[in-house]
């Protein structure tokens, strides 16, 4: 049976690639420690994630383990090494603003765990494909230079520019402003790639654009949609950071992600890098998020608008996913926003609710 280690286990990536690999005959071996806990408070916890995948899954393991160990991510890979056939890393602090709180932790977890685990996979696993969650902040705020035009609801690009269609992973990332969690996760991005190159081992970066699904523990910090639609289910205010909420994201459902993920498995190339995300079939401005939330939700959500946007925050990103498609014509993905927030809402309302008291 061949096995695969998933990092962030209990994370919303992480808990699909677990589930997805179980079902298809997988021996899964989780690396979790709540660290989400400890970024975002109890209240994002994942540790009822990882206790559902061990009572649905009695087959799978989560080994308590924080990645900037490098011993303890050694052992592990030691012992798994002759049925080790996928590695999916997804750990990582995710948030732009806990960041500038933490930096050597923020780096410690997201450049210096990435490399753990890629030394690691050198040493016990090298012909094992790598598969890394990375993130569209690689490219720090470059993409808020483009000649956007403003639409009632949203900005936008002129139909005639070079990038209408996605932003291609052939975007600089140099001479901007990332925030210190866009500098992590660069280092983090340009250590996988280097690894695949240098060592000839099969990696990949997937520069996510917003990872979402209804597993998403969101949090005023990180979770965009999950958090807004919370805060129209429960009553809670929420903030938009600046842009006049016209900013733009493309959203990915974590099914769709994680079916790149097996994809690349499948025939795994070496340095690979992806932009991924919704693309133009899903994405979204705030005020049109907010829009189906209320809608979905069937209640008006209570929010507004602060001039102040986030540090690095981007105005538009929608992803170029055509590279990825063109390499693994087979993924199809199926979800969109509508459909995105109406899983959200129907998996997550009665929890949400009972929280709220």
């Amino acid at each position: 049976m061949p096995t695969a280690i998933v990092t962030g286990s209990g994370g919303l990536i992480g808990s699909e690639s677990v589930r997805r690999f179980v079902e298809d005959g997988w021996d899964v071996v989780g690396i979790e420690n709540d660290m989400r806990a400890r970024f975002f408070g109890e209240e994002a916890s994942t540790s009822h994630v990882t206790d559902e995948l061990r009572e649905r899954h009695p087959e799978f393991r989560s080994l308590d383990l924080d990645i900037r160990d490098a011993e303890g991510v050694s052992r592990a890979f030691a012992e798994l090494a002759g049925s080790l056939e996928a590695v999916i890393h997804t750990a990582a602090q995710p948030s732009h603003d806990w960041a500038a709180r933490d930096p050597q932790t923020d780096f410690g977890v997201n450049a210096l765990g990435t490399l753990n685990l890629l030394e690691a996979a050198r040493e016990h696993a090298p012909d094992v494909p790598f598969v890394f969650c990375s993130t569209n902040k690689v490219y720090g705020d470059t993409p808020n230079f483009l000649p956007l035009e403003e639409l009632e609801k949203r900005l936008e690009l002129p139909e005639g520019h070079e990038y209408h269609g996605g932003i291609p992973a052939t975007m600089s990332i140099d001479h901007s402003t990332h925030s210190l969690f866009g500098v992590s996760k660069a280092a983090a991005d340009l250590l996988v790639q280097e690894y695949g190159r240098y060592f000839e081992m099969p990696t990949v970066c997937f520069r996510g654009g917003c990872l979402t699904g209804p597993q998403h523990a969101g949090a005023q910090l990180h979770g965009f949609l999950a958090y807004l639609m919370k805060c129209t289910v429960t009553g809670t205010p929420y903030t938009v950071f600046g842009y006049g909420g016209k900013q733009v994201r493309d959203n990915i459902h974590s099914s769709d992600m994680v079916a790149c993920f097996q994809a690349f498995q499948r025939n795994p190339r070496s340095a690979a890098v992806y932009n991924m995300g919704g693309g133009r079939r899903s994405n979204c401005s705030m005020l049109e998020a907010i829009e189906v939330c209320e809608r979905v939700a069937g209640r008006e959500l209570e929010w507004t608008l602060s001039e102040e946007n986030r540090i690095g925050d981007h105005r538009w990103w929608i992803s170029d996913v055509s590279d990825f498609a063109a390499d693994y014509p087979e993924w199809d993905p199926r979800y969109g926003i509508e459909e995105i927030l109406r899983e959200m809402h129907e998996q997550n309302v009665e929890r949400w609710m009972a929280t709220a008291g």
